[in-house]
């Protein structure tokens, strides 16, 4: 069995000044990421207006089908218009951690 998790670190629009108006972004990214069948939240940056912190994990049979599956979650990141991908953190658990 492996895990790999990815922590995405966004900065949002500017118009994102009100804890509304930040759910109007991160709402829509995690619907968006949970099509994958990955486990994904708002993990960080709670208070800030113009930042989020997504946290995204998968399990999988085979170290490649989980790093295939983070990918995908990373370029559909990378390619929202809307948002700016700052940073990408991963890391592959497996059996021998």
């Amino acid at each position: 069995m492996y895990i790999e998790t990815a922590l995405f670190d966004l900065l949002l629009p500017g118009d994102s000044r009100s804890l509304k108006q930040k759910r109007s972004y991160v709402r829509p990214i995690i619907a968006m990421l949970r099509k994958y069948e990955v486990s994904v939240a708002e993990v960080g940056d709670h208070d800030l207006h113009g930042r989020a912190r997504i946290g995204v994990a998968v399990v999988a049979a085979e170290p490649a089908q989980a790093r295939a599956v983070i990918d995908t979650c990373e370029h559909q990141m990378a390619g929202r218009p809307e948002i700016e991908l700052l940073s990408v953190k991963r890391r592959l658990h497996g059996d021998d951690d």
